[in-house]
């Protein structure tokens, strides 16, 4: 598990099909979880400068692969005993969204970022959303995608200020809004595999086990 606040922008030093080397000053052991641009990667090697991280077929499909070189997010896996100042992450990534526009405010930055449709119903107002790893709140849902505020300290300690419209990213949608969906979505299936209304009572439930 993360909670979405960088530790450290590691330099790429290569990336070749399943194998990434990272330059950085944080030191993991072998084995452990290291969330790179919001995706949770397994170390596999370590060097004198840094360490080495491994995608699976899975992991390459589903995250922004153009986006390993130059500078990356890291953070470490969370200890159990950890504050938690973000959101609660897997570094699951759930989509890959795109920069849409970028809006300069009085005191911060807006992001309108645009999001594939099966995503948008785990989309809330002041809700949570990792972009890049980054544990962000959204200011406002949209009918193709989200708005979010980037506050100067983030702009200043993420690689926020090196985007630009058109950029992919990687985005984790909020642990709570999956499952919930999800539950959602068996109490609406009937057993033919039509949909049907749930009762208040079940609703409840649903809501009782968050």
């Amino acid at each position: 598990m993360f909670n979405g606040l960088i530790r450290e922008i590691a330099q790429v030093a290569s990336y070749s099909q399943n194998t990434l080397r990272l330059k950085a000053s944080y030191r993991p052991n072998l084995g452990d979880s290291v969330a790179v641009n919001g995706a949770c990667l397994s170390v596999t090697q370590l060097h004198s400068d840094g360490f080495s991280v491994e995608l699976s077929a899975e992991t390459r499909a589903h995250i922004a692969t153009e986006n390993l070189r130059g500078r990356v997010h890291i953070e470490p896996a969370m200890r159990l005993a950890d504050r938690v100042d973000g959101h609660l992450l897997q570094g699951h990534v759930d989509a890959i969204g795109e920069v849409a526009r970028i809006e300069r405010r009085e005191n911060g930055v807006d992001f309108y970022i645009n999001l594939p449709s099966d995503v948008m119903p785990l989309m809330a107002n002041k809700g949570s959303i990792a972009v890049e790893g980054v544990s962000l709140t959204i200011n406002e849902v949209l009918p193709t995608g989200v708005r979010l505020t980037i506050i100067p300290i983030t702009f200043r300690e993420s690689l926020f200020g090196e985007f630009e419209p058109g950029r992919r990213v990687n985005v984790e949608s909020d642990l709570l809004a999956r499952y919930v969906a999800r539950q959602l979505e068996f109490g609406c299936s009937a057993q033919n595999g039509d949909k049907s209304e749930i009762s208040w009572d079940e609703s409840q439930h649903i809501a009782s086990l968050y």
